[in-house]
């Protein structure tokens, strides 16, 4: 197949690329790097502000032997606004990254390899029907997984340790199991009752991390293209690369 003046293969009926649009795609590459660290950006403010909320909570049930441990558990509120507010925002920034790592491996890599654009593996469609029908390449459900995973993990563990902490030595070290029950009653909710909502609140987002990484390594539920054929969207593309290796960051 005959090659074009820029060193790239002629895609059927596509002309090759010329300077101009060459200097285009570079500019949109910066645009799109530029994008996901926003948006990147974002992601770290809700994180922060999940550990800045907790270190409160926890600042005022340490405070004294008598304080009440009730802080702790209200902040898992705001905790859970914060993960789905930063899920959604990762899903924005997933679009992004995609677009900048689909760039770096068809055009930046093949120009730096051999000056060959290989433009005849459409890959340029593939970019171009994403621009002209966005969507989000994850569910919310699995960006929610992906960020307990990464970060609200350690966040939900610290909250749960420090309230079994507190529970166990204020006002003074437990001596028997009935004694923690006692001390964990909320008003009219008995102990055990508090005690079981806190251990479903943590292994239920720990079962959505697992899954979500099962998901990422597996393609558990993912339908990869055929083998042989062309991914037609970059959710198509992140979907066969998902089934062979785990997601990262």
């Amino acid at each position: 197949m005959a090659k074009g003046e820029n060193g790239q293969a002629d895609a059927g009926n596509r002309a090759p690329l010329s300077a101009a649009e060459v200097g285009a795609l570079a500019h949109l590459y910066r645009g799109e790097v530029y994008r996901s660290v926003m948006w990147r950006t974002r992601l770290d403010i809700t994180t922060n502000w999940a550990v800045v909320t907790l270190g409160v909570a926890l600042s005022i049930s340490y405070s004294s032997p008598e304080a009440s441990p009730l802080p702790l558990i209200l902040v898992g509120i705001l905790i859970i606004f914060f993960l789905m507010l930063e899920a959604r925002r990762y899903r924005f920034y997933n679009v992004f990254r995609a677009r900048a790592r689909w760039l770096e491996k068809h055009f930046y890599a093949p120009m730096l390899h051999d000056g060959d654009l290989h433009l005849e593996e459409n890959w340029q469609k593939v970019l171009a029907q994403d621009y002209n029908r966005p969507d989000y390449h994850i569910n919310l459900l699995q960006s929610i997984g992906r960020r307990i995973k990464r970060n609200y993990l350690w966040v939900l563990l610290i909250q749960s340790l420090a309230y079994a902490g507190k529970i166990a030595v204020h006002p003074r070290p437990i001596v028997s199991f009935d004694q923690a029950l006692e001390r964990a009653e909320i008003g009219p909710l008995p102990g055990s009752v508090v005690i079981a909502a806190g251990v479903l609140y943590v292994v239920s987002w720990s079962c959505i991390a697992i899954w979500s990484s099962l998901y990422d390594q597996q393609g558990l539920g993912i339908r990869p293209p055929a083998a042989g054929r062309k991914p037609k969207t970059l959710a198509d593309s992140a979907a066969a690369q998902a089934a062979g290796q785990s997601h990262r960051r």
